[in-house]
């Protein structure tokens, strides 16, 4: 059953969750289907098949050697029993045994080679489909089971490709090699040995449909559990100023008890596969050998064959073991590449149409027509908005926490697409840009700063990464941000860890600033971007917004009205809607709903 949808945050456009108890919604695990994800899996070896191959052969030459060696000690047998020399017989043995060891040698070493490289192509392929989704898929997902996806489940796959696949390859050599000598060598006698492995067969299938659900539910209760590890980590700051500690142990206790009770009943189930294996075949080998010796005592056959008959028995039943036994490795596995190919068969951003054309030198007209949307359609947060930002202009949008300004500067940065109306850019609908093209118009400082585990000055030229050193300097210097840097331990060559943990969130919000300045782009939009500083830092970030959005288009979003006053136009949001427009002292001398607001805060 499909766990609810959590309501909409509107403002940041992602779920709404509240308390230490709140849990965002887990992910969907799709009937599994075993052969369409193998036959998937295959499909991911292009490319790969040479390698595959050359293991291919090596087992097949290694379940030959195994295949050969009871034929020649029931040959020894017989010499012994005929009294002639066995100096040829165990010469071959030894050779045989000597080229076994080295075959296997080879297969391991290959396969861990191909293996890997298969594992390579897979964790790319994810990664490059989860960096072409679009911001929709990351609201409704937790990071941290995002990373068990990429991490976890695809790890479960290479340890299930480079320890089991060249097992299972040589298995099914010796399966046919076996049965085919058997044969040969006694066909009533291999009618019996059949017996047993019909039941091992049937074992097999009755415990894995009842393992195969639920070692899916193990790696979905996992990635919830990863998600929150890192939640927890990430918000430790958060936690401890809530005293919500307690609430998150019990919300990990939680997880880890369903984790616990689903890993408990997958492994006791895949437990009794081998004990029972072992059972039926101990079984099978006894009843081959009351039948063998009886037919030896009546003459029917001889004594070396029922040697190397017993060996066969024995070689015949274990792969079939081993396979029921790694088979059931292959539940966890498939279940991570079902997790995985889920990322990689969503939606991802809308492609560019095909008469889309570059933004060429944009002046920064923008239009909203007739706007609407919603993050979740049931509930729309952007209601016909109609509104002209002029080429050039400076633009703050102002309201209540939640009443769609965040939301506009998604929409007009095609994070999203609106739900009905049209969003223009020097006249043509942001649709019919290239996606690509349209973002690099764009520099964006968030209400939340993002930086990179790297240093400084690649975290500042992440939008220009050829910037020079100097010119990099200069960029933060007119940001406010070079005076701290400076008392860094290695200045610019400071990596940055934890997301810049080290700094205050005011020093993070700085370098974004900087980034932004040192993009250049024709359109600069301002997410609160001085929410997090004080004031004096305040007065010197707007100056050098001034300077850096002087000549272009830019839109601001502040909750401190002192520092949009000389915008060339103030747009007031209210549950989605515009109720007023117009400049500092136009709205001032309106007195609604703008002018309450600066009072509010000049009361302060």
């Amino acid at each position: 059953m499909n766990a609810p949808s959590p309501a909409f945050d509107r403002r940041t456009g992602g779920p709404q969750f509240g308390g230490g108890m709140a849990r965002r919604g887990a992910p969907v695990v799709k009937p599994h289907d075993m052969r369409g994800t193998l036959h998937r899996l295959l499909d991911a070896t292009r490319g790969h098949r040479r390698g595959l191959g050359r293991v291919f052969a090596l087992s097949g030459l290694g379940a030959a050697s195994s295949v050969l060696s009871p034929l020649l000690i029931g040959m020894v047998i017989d010499r012994i029993s005929a009294r002639e020399s066995l100096t040829f017989a165990l010469a071959l043995l030894a050779v045989l045994y000597a080229a076994d060891w080295l075959i296997d040698f080879g297969k391991q070493w290959m396969m861990a080679a191909v293996g890997q490289r298969i594992v390579l192509h897979l964790r790319v392929s994810l990664f490059e489909a989860m960096e072409r989704l679009p911001l929709r898929f990351f609201d409704r997902h937790q990071h941290g089971e995002l990373m068990s996806r990429l991490t976890n489940d695809v790890d479960n796959i290479s340890s299930t490709i480079s320890d089991s696949l060249a097992q299972l390859m040589v298995y099914a050599f010796t399966i046919a090699g076996t049965l085919a000598c058997m044969l040969w060598l006694s066909p009533p006698l291999t009618a019996v040995s059949l017996v047993s492995v019909a039941l091992v067969l049937l074992l097999a299938r009755t415990v894995t449909r009842r393992t195969r659900p639920l070692f899916a539910r193990q790696q979905r209760v996992l990635g919830e559990l990863d998600g929150h590890v890192e939640e927890t980590v990430s918000g430790m700051a958060t936690v401890k100023s809530y005293g919500q500690e307690q609430a998150m142990i019990d919300d990990f206790e939680r997880l880890n008890e369903r984790l616990c009770d689903t890993a408990t009943r997958a492994q006791t189930w895949s437990g009794f596969m081998m004990p029972l294996s072992n059972a039926i075949n101990n079984f099978g080998f006894l009843l081959v050998a009351v039948v063998s010796g009886v037919m030896a005592a009546r003459g029917m056959i001889g004594i070396g064959v029922v040697s190397s008959f017993l060996l066969y028995v024995r070689q015949f039943s274990r792969p079939f073991v081993d396979i029921a036994n790694i088979y059931n490795t292959f539940q966890t596995a498939v279940a991570g590449a079902e997790r995985m190919f889920q990322i990689i068969d969503e939606e991802p951003e809308p492609a560019d149409a095909p008469d889309a054309v570059d933004v060429d030198n944009p002046r920064g007209d923008i239009v909203f027509d007739h706007v609407s949307f919603g993050y979740d359609p049931a509930h729309p947060v952007i209601h016909d908005v109609t509104l002209t930002i002029p080429a050039g202009s400076r633009v703050a949008f102002v309201g209540q926490t939640g009443s769609g300004k965040t939301t506009m500067v998604n929409l007009v940065t095609r994070f999203y697409d609106p739900d009905a109306g049209r969003i223009l850019l020097d006249g043509r609908d942001l649709r019919n840009y290239r996606m690509a093209s349209l973002r690099h118009a764009f520099g964006s400082v968030l209400q939340e700063p993002s930086l990179f585990e790297d240093t400084v000055a690649a975290n500042i030229a992440f939008g220009r990464p050829d910037a020079t050193r100097g010119r990099i300097r200069d960029t933060a210097r007119a940001a406010g941000a070079d005076a701290f840097i400076g008392r860094l331990e290695r200045g610019y060559d400071t990596v940055l860890t934890g997301g810049g943990s080290a700094l205050s969130q005011g020093e993070r919000q700085l370098l974004t600033i900087a980034r932004a300045m040192l993009a250049d782009a024709p359109i600069v939009i301002l997410d609160e971007a001085t929410s997090a500083v004080d004031t004096v830092t305040e007065q010197s970030i707007r100056r050098a917004m001034m300077r850096m959005t002087a000549g272009r288009t830019s839109i601001v979003i502040a909750h401190r009205l002192s520092t949009i006053r000389d915008s060339d136009l103030i747009v007031v949001f209210e549950h989605g809607r515009i109720v007023e427009q117009g400049t500092h002292e136009s709205l001032m001398t309106a007195g609604g709903t703008y002018a309450r607001m600066v009072a509010d805060q000049t009361a302060l």
